[in-house]
Order: structure tokens, then sequence, then C-alpha cells
């Protein structure tokens, strides 16, 4: 055979086999066209075409590690006016995203963006990041240029609309409140009562409001959903005013039910509060923002609410900043103590707790109104501040003959003319 005619079998073999992957992938048999990629690039290893298919159908698997190796070796193999750059980049920005790398995934779209400024999945990736970064206008930008390319991207779109409060003009606001029969229809101009009454009703239209009340009729009372765009590719139901209304009103009616349900007596039913301490229910019984999640959380039968006479759990930042402030006090020299060691040294000493604390190195740490820290100083030049320490040494000496009781000179001292630390009135001797 000459070398001409082995080199158009050997091509027809590597065609063959990247039509037969792509069938593979395209019926979702991804192990089958992994392994199918995988042979074509056995066959040609120089082949662009193998490697990037071989990078997608790992990224399809969720296989991170994998799909990186090879989009980034598919990097090397391209020149610099490759048509596949884009895609290999923004393929690289997934992988990252999904990583929750942030920054890196946004530099690896904006790098796709160089390449073709109109890749959907970067503009749209790019979106998501900014979004995540508290950028909702950006966001906002970049899924609009999605949309200018690819109209019917359902993803950008329905981001988009979860962002109109960000991003709407007060034009294209007052327009929205007008189409919702929410502000009279010759108004003129948005003012700030208009502009969080669109908020509240555009949020209660993304957390499936309309569908939640149509399950609560057979038949849904007119005047309560509009449809926008009807009859093309955009069609959407949005709340009106008496709509939200009403949805409000049952909310609060099913939640009521809800909390009863678990267990919480009728009387306590509007004293409830969530985790923070907030009130759940406005005056007019309806559910407030923090309600509407609490609610949802006693659908799914968990707690997250507190009854009238529960104490507000301290949050996890709150936490945090008490562990550091441990952290510092041993580092100065204190132990933790529990509240019945602070009551023997109490009695040992006759001295009262603004005296321990002011003046002999007790010291107390609040977590919350009704729970509160003890340490005691156990180093000091001042023999005042380690009277405490040696009571309470002393006391873990009765019980374990072995532990070896501090020197102090001060109670050794008062022991000498049988006097205790502190006089009657808690305050020390003068």
């Amino acid at each position: 055979m000459c070398v001409s005619a082995a080199a158009a079998l050997y091509a027809g073999d590597w065609d063959d086999c990247m039509e037969q992957g792509k069938k593979q992938f395209a019926a979702r048999n991804y192990l089958a066209a992994q392994d199918t990629f995988t042979r074509c690039m056995k066959l040609d290893p120089n082949q662009l075409d193998a490697e990037l298919s071989l990078a997608g159908v790992l990224l399809t698997q969720e296989d991170l590690n994998g799909a990186e190796k090879h989009f980034r070796a598919a990097l090397n193999k391209m020149k610099r006016n490759s048509p596949y750059l884009s895609y290999t980049y923004s393929m690289l920005g997934d992988i990252s995203l999904k990583r929750q790398k942030y920054d890196e995934a946004l530099k690896l779209y904006n790098q796709s963006l160089v390449y073709n400024a109109a890749n959907v999945n970067s503009l749209v990736g790019k979106g998501v990041i900014m979004e995540y970064q508290g950028d909702k206008l950006g966001a906002s930008d970049a899924y609009r240029s999605a949309l200018a390319v690819e109209p019917l991207n359902l993803v950008a779109r329905k981001r988009l609309i979860n962002l109109e409060p960000y991003y709407l003009t007060d034009a294209e606001m007052l327009d929205a409140l007008k189409q919702r029969y929410a502000v009279a229809p010759d108004k003129k101009e948005l003012d700030e009562k208009d502009r969080v009454l669109f908020s509240q009703i555009h949020r209660a239209e993304q957390l499936q409001g309309v569908a939640y009340l149509k399950s609560k009729h057979s038949r849904l009372p007119p005047g309560y959903v509009v449809e926008l765009y009807r009859d093309s590719e955009f069609s959407r139901e949005v709340l009106t005013l008496a709509g939200y209304k009403a949805l409000q009103k049952q909310l609060g009616q099913d939640a009521i039910e809800a909390f009863q349900k678990a267990g919480v007596p009728v009387r306590d039913v509007f004293e409830l509060r969530d985790m923070r301490g907030n009130k759940i229910f406005n005056q007019d019984s309806t559910l407030t923002d923090s309600g509407f999640y609490v609610f949802s959380e006693a659908l799914n039968r968990r707690k997250a609410f507190l009854l009238p006479n529960e104490v507000v759990p301290p949050t996890k930042e709150h936490l945090k900043k008490i562990a550091q402030r441990v952290q510092e006090l041993q580092r100065a020299g204190y132990i933790e103590i529990s509240l019945s060691d602070l009551k023997n040294i109490e009695n040992q000493t006759k001295c009262s707790l603004d005296t321990l604390r002011g003046k002999m190195g007790v010291y107390v740490l609040p977590v919350t109104k009704k729970h509160l820290r003890y340490f005691i100083l156990t180093r000091s030049n001042d023999d005042k501040k380690t009277v405490p320490y040696y009571y309470f040494m002393s006391a873990l000496a009765r019980r374990n003959p072995r532990v070896k009781v501090p020197q102090n000179a001060l109670v050794e001292m008062y022991k000498l003319y049988d006097y205790s630390v502190c006089s009657d009135d808690g305050a020390l001797w003068e």
C-alpha cells in the first residue's frame, strides 16, 4: 500500500471514530463516548477536535480535573487565531465556577470574551459571578448582552427577570407597576414608596406567588394575575396589586395553621419571632419577609421560630467573636471556671461579684443576655488579682490532694488574723 493510501485510510478511521463518539454523546451515552474519544486521540494525538470532545464529555460527567487537563492540553495545541479559543476559555471558566473559584472563573470568562464578545456561555457565567459579588447592574448588563445574541436563552432571561428591581429605570418600573394595576394609570413619576411596592410584588412573583394562588383556587378570581407578552416566547404571568394582597392574606392564614400544627399555642402564634428575634407577623396578620422564610421552614417540618419565652440564639459571627475573645483571655493567663466555682469563691472570700470583677481578676464574658462565661486570672504581680485562683485551686485540692495550691501572701495574711478577704458589704478591707 502506498503512503498516501495509508494516510487516507488512517484519516477515514479517525473520522469514523469521531462520528461514532459524537453520536454517543448526543444520545447521552457518556461513558461510551468517553471511551470512543479516548480511542480517537490514540489514533491521532494531534487532533484538536478529539481533545476538546473528550474534555467536554468529562465535564458533562463532572470530572472537573480530567476536563481541565484536556482543555488546557487543547489550548497548547491551538494557534493564536483558533476559533476554539473562546470556547475553551469559557469551559475552563465553567470548571472554576463549579469549584466556586469566582475570581478565577471571571478572568477566564473575560478571556473567552476577548476572542468572541458574543460567547453566550461566557456572558451568562460572567453575569452569575457578578451577581454573587453583589454587582447587580453589571450582572444585568451581561445577561442582556447574552440575550441580544440568543433571545431565547432561558437561563439569562430568568436571571435577568430576577434582577429587575436593580436595573429597571424609573420609567420602566412605573410602567411595570401600571401593568400590575398597582398605581394610577396617569401617574407620571415614581416615588420611593412605589419602588418598595414593586420590589415586594416582584419578590412574591419570583417565589412562585402566582402558582401558589392558583393552587388555592379552583378558578383564580379575575384581576389577580396579568399575562405579559401574551402569545409570544416571552409570555409571563405577574401579580396585580389585588393579587399580591390576596396572596399575602392567604399566606398569613396558611402560616397560622402551619404553626398550630407545629404545636404552637394559638395565643402565641402572633408573638412568634425568627431566630434573630424579629417579628414574623405584621399587625394585619400578614407575614413579614422573615416570616415567609419561617413559614417555608415550618412546611418542611423545620423549626425556625422562637416562642415568646425562648431566647434569641447567638449568630455564627457572634460566636466567632466569643471564641476569639476566649483565646485572648487564655493568652493573658485566664482560665475558665463554672458558675458553681464562682459561687464558691464568693462564699470563701465574701467578696461581691463587682469587687471580684473590678479588683480581683474575675472576668465575665456575656454570650447572650442569659448565658455568661466566667474566667479567673492565674498569674499577676498583684496578689489581689490571683485570690480567686487560690480558692479555685484550694477547692480542687480538697478533691485531689495531688493538686498544688499556689501561694498567695494576701490570703495567708488574712487567714493569720482569721479575716475573710472582703468585709460584710462585699468590698475589700481598706
